[in-house]
């Protein structure tokens, strides 16, 4: 007889002839010659020699292993004392009972949600990513959830895993945030008849997901073409001048045009302005013309305005000179002062004459 020894943590079955005779656990056992035992470690799977069901027929190696049998439309996942490991495939699996800790979840990939008890950081295991997919959607956004085709229900910011499998799972999403359209070198007639561009800026806002991507397609070019419309039919009403004198008026009326409309968009206009009117070179050449001859002529009357009181001045002086004697002998100082501040030095000739007439000016009589 042959002396085996099974020490802790292992397992020993024993064949004859190639058929399974017993288990035998820890401890000393003599075998026959023509038995054969082979050894498994307990922290592995069970990799059976020969067909499991036969194995199992044997109660003390049936309470010795935990089955996991996997159809083909699920897998498991495996942990060992309480941390992920691995995904079991579709097939039959045997591991040994008592000395590591198993856990088996098992999923059923034909349904779509995933259970809330597998954990995100599973969840985003390289391992798993090939069995399901990932939808998210930012702080900014809402999306729509479609299974197969149909609305199924509106999502918030958020990280979405849904199993995957023939079912299709789709997301739709649209950006809350408030966004700005522009209008830009939109070429339009005036009333009179004058070709301009026009830049024109609008803000807005998403307020109703489900009419701005599931009741409309592509809302954002049918804002746009109402923005259109509705500048070409103000503009249309308005002459160049009027246009010119009243932007802001242009503003106000394609707020109020656009409101309703923008609302069965799903959408809420916040602002209207006009960024930019831009003339053609000749038009452009033409106002600057007319407007240097505005300029000039409020430049003349100014001028002519100034001369007339600068004349009513000096009318006003001469008549008080005239009434006054003294106030003329002032004014004669006055303006000899102003000589002699620039005058350094006086030769004089004529003789005493000039003497003379120079302290008549500055000794008047009294």
């Amino acid at each position: 007889m042959n002396k085996v020894r099974i020490t802790t943590g292992k397992v020993g079955l024993v064949f004859r002839k190639g058929n399974f005779v017993k288990v035998i656990t820890e401890g000393t056992y003599w075998i026959w010659p023509f038995q054969i035992v082979k050894i498994f470690d307990m922290s592995q799977p069970f990799e059976f020699p020969i067909e499991l069901n036969i194995l199992l027929r044997n109660k003390d190696l049936a309470d010795l292993l935990t089955i996991v049998e996997i159809k083909d439309n699920e897998i498991v996942l495996k942990y060992e004392n309480g941390n992920f490991k691995k995904v079991l495939t579709p097939g039959r699996y045997a591991y040994w009972n008592g000395y590591t800790e198993f856990k088996f979840v098992k999923v059923n990939l034909d349904e779509i949600e995933i259970d809330n008890n597998i954990e995100k950081s599973v969840l985003q295991n390289g391992a798993i990513a090939q069995y399901i997919r990932v939808f998210v959607v930012e702080s900014y956004e809402k999306g729509i959830l479609f299974i197969d085709g149909k609305y199924n229900k509106i999502i918030d910011t958020g990280i979405y895993y849904f199993w995957k499998n023939t079912t299709a799972v789709s997301v739709i999403k649209a950006d809350m945030r408030q966004l700005q359209m522009e209008v830009s070198g939109q070429e339009i007639l005036t009333k009179d008849k004058a070709a301009l561009r026009i830049n024109f800026n609008t803000q807005y806002k998403v307020i109703d997901i489900e009419k701005a991507l599931i009741d409309n397609k592509d809302f954002e070019k049918q804002l746009y073409v109402l923005m259109q419309l509705a500048l070409r039919a103000f503009i249309g009403t308005l002459t160049l001048d009027e246009l010119l004198d009243n932007k802001q008026v242009i503003a106000e009326y394609v707020f109020k045009a656009m409101k309703s409309d923008a609302v069965n968009l799903g959408v809420k206009i916040l602002n209207c302005g006009v960024k930019d009117i831009i003339l053609p070179g000749d038009v452009k050449d033409i106002m600057n013309e007319v407007l240097i001859a505005q300029k000039k002529a409020q430049a003349n009357i100014i001028t002519r305005r100034e001369e007339t009181a600068s004349t009513r001045n000096l009318l006003n002086t001469a008549r008080l000179m005239e009434e006054n004697s003294m106030l003329f002998k002032l004014k004669e100082m006055e303006y000899v002062e102003k000589i002699a501040d620039k005058i350094n030095n006086i030769s004089l000739s004529g003789g005493n004459q000039v003497v003379d007439q120079l302290k008549a000016i500055f000794s008047p009589d009294k």
